[in-house]
């Protein structure tokens, strides 16, 4: 049954990003939740475990970017692998280890925000899908950006 919220999990997760990503997971998902045996863990998971699992990058104008690195550290019993992340926005950019994370070890996920047309208050969530148990983490940034027009006039010249 939990392997089977698993691919449920993913699937809402592939919808919440859009069509396109909806479409590539939901054969595999399908796949995972009608044949949960296919795949045998043998209890030997990885476990990630986050330093910070929100990032508040304040209050910023818009138009700038903001960059923030999520640490992580595999603290299960087998080897880590991402299998992607993705972003509630074309505006947010995850960029994760595509090879293995091995136990003890430490990686990053760098998550990049572009301000440009995103006024105001801004919540963005990076969905984390890899083989652990659940499948999916989520991340978040926000921060208020303040408006092209509402910003402070630059210096006047004569």
């Amino acid at each position: 049954m939990e392997r089977r919220l698993t691919a449920l999990e993913r699937r809402v997760a592939a919808l919440e990003t859009g069509p396109n990503e909806a479409s590539r997971a939901s054969d595999s998902d399908i796949l995972l939740a009608n044949n949960p045996e296919k795949i045998a863990t043998n209890g030997q998971n990885p476990e990630i475990k986050f330093n910070e699992m929100e990032f508040d990058f304040g209050t910023i104008n818009e138009g700038e970017i903001v960059n923030h690195v999520f640490k992580f550290t595999n603290v299960g019993k087998a080897p880590l692998l991402i299998d992607k992340a993705t972003a509630s926005c074309g505006c947010t950019v995850p960029d994760w280890p595509k090879k293995p994370i091995g136990v003890g070890e430490i990686g990053e996920i760098k998550v990049r925000f572009d301000s440009k047309n995103k006024p105001n208050q801004q919540i963005k969530t990076v969905t984390i899908s890899a083989n652990t148990e659940p499948s999916l983490t989520r991340l978040r940034i926000k921060g208020f950006v303040t408006p092209e027009n509402q910003q402070a006039a630059g210096p006047v010249k004569n």
